[in-house]
């Protein structure tokens, strides 16, 4: 059982080196040389875990995507926004996260079906929006795909400007104004005014997540850009759609 868990540990250390180097170089420039002196591990750990540079790509990628997801909401456009806003939150806090997003636009992002980098969080947005749907939250004249689509590439858009700005730390603000200019044309008037689209609600959503062991808690290396973590100590309570929806 020792040995197991020092596996774990070591694993565990392999990564999030991996992913600072990957979210500090990108993927084309990082090292396994670099790699190896942020994890102080010996080749042979690295080797023992991971085959070649690409293997740790799939890993970074594989656990980015682990992170616990937001809880269910009663109201489905919250939730929405609070995968919106709980995404940029950890784009800002957790370089595993940052690095996945590098890697997903780079040739390690792309899946054997052919799938692009952006297709998972168009099926995400979609599957809320049709939920949403089914609840009457929605404006009767929306289309669910385009307006996945919209959602999620604006994201990309703000994120990209946000990288390019300030590493991220201003996103929190314009992933919030992004959902209040789109949100409008999506969702009946009713579930918008019950919406919480305040810029700190992705990191109050944070400390919902499971306590000290949660997978997505932001790293504590001083040089990682972005905030660290602030003192959240309320969660963000469930905001409850209006009492007019229709289910």
């Amino acid at each position: 059982m020792a040995k197991q868990a020092r596996a774990i540990r070591t694993r565990r250390a392999i990564l999030e080196a991996a992913a600072r180097v990957f979210d500090e170089h990108d993927y084309q420039a990082a090292t396994i040389t670099e790699i190896l002196r942020t994890a102080g591990v010996t080749k042979g750990a690295l080797y023992f875990h991971f085959q070649s540079k690409e293997d740790l790509a799939h890993g970074v990628l594989t656990e980015q995507t682990a992170r616990p997801t937001v809880p269910p909401r009663t109201c489905r456009a919250q939730e929405l926004v609070d995968v919106v806003l709980l995404h940029g939150y950890r784009l800002q806090s957790d370089p595993m996260v940052r690095a996945g997003v590098r890697l997903s636009l780079h040739e390690v992002g792309h899946r054997p079906d052919g799938r692009g980098p952006f297709d998972p969080w168009v099926d995400i947005v979609r599957d809320l929006l049709e939920a949403a749907k089914a609840r009457g939250e929605l404006l009767s004249h929306v289309d669910i795909a385009a307006s996945a689509e919209v959602l999620v590439g604006g994201f990309a858009g703000v994120q990209s400007m946000s990288e390019t700005a300030s590493r991220y730390r201003d996103l929190d603000r314009r992933a919030a104004a992004l959902l209040r200019h789109l949100l409008p044309s999506i969702v009946i008037p009713s579930v918008l005014a019950s919406l919480d689209l305040a810029e700190d609600r992705g990191a109050r959503v944070f400390a919902e997540l499971p306590g000290p062991a949660a997978p997505g808690a932001p790293a504590s290396d001083v040089s990682a850009p972005g905030p660290s973590a602030p003192d959240v100590t309320v969660p963000a309570p469930p905001a409850p759609c209006d009492a007019q929806v229709t289910t």
